[in-house]
């Protein structure tokens, strides 16, 4: 089964109530899954297509260690996928924190403040052959 989004950006949800691009707090033990998303893909723009992200995130949420990865990652990864996952539309960062998220043709990630010419040219279609998907609404 293919989890990734290519040519694709998914804009902030409909209820959002950020405006501009914020960076997700941690919690009082560590960090939230939006977090470790927005330190991944801050970092790494166009570095992980959304498998990998949210593997990456999962391995670090459950503070799985290298040495465990490194014994068992296939077994965990398998396991890991066999469950179904809320795809990058559910994610806080479009959902709360006010961050797009673009796709590129090669399926990887880049985040864009809502703020930003960029995000404004992804919406208005400025950038080409385009796929625009809202994020999912915080209520219903």
């Amino acid at each position: 089964m293919e989890w990734n989004y290519y040519n694709t950006f998914i804009t902030l949800a409909p209820d959002c109530p950020a405006e501009e691009g914020t960076v997700p707090p941690d919690k009082k033990d560590g960090k939230t899954k939006a977090g470790i998303e927005y330190e991944l893909v801050s970092a790494h723009p166009y570095g992980y297509s959304q498998e990998e992200l949210m593997f990456e995130v999962h391995v670090r949420h459950k503070g799985i260690s290298p040495e465990e990865l490194e014994a068992k990652g296939t077994q965990i990864r398998d396991e890991f996928f066999q469950k179904s996952h809320a795809c990058m539309r559910a994610s806080m960062l479009p959902k709360k924190f006010g961050w797009g998220l673009h796709f590129n043709e090669a399926g990887k990630v880049a985040l864009v403040p809502a703020d930003s010419e960029q995000y404004r040219s992804f919406v208005e279609g400025r950038q080409g052959e385009l796929k625009l998907l809202a994020a999912m609404r915080n209520s219903r």
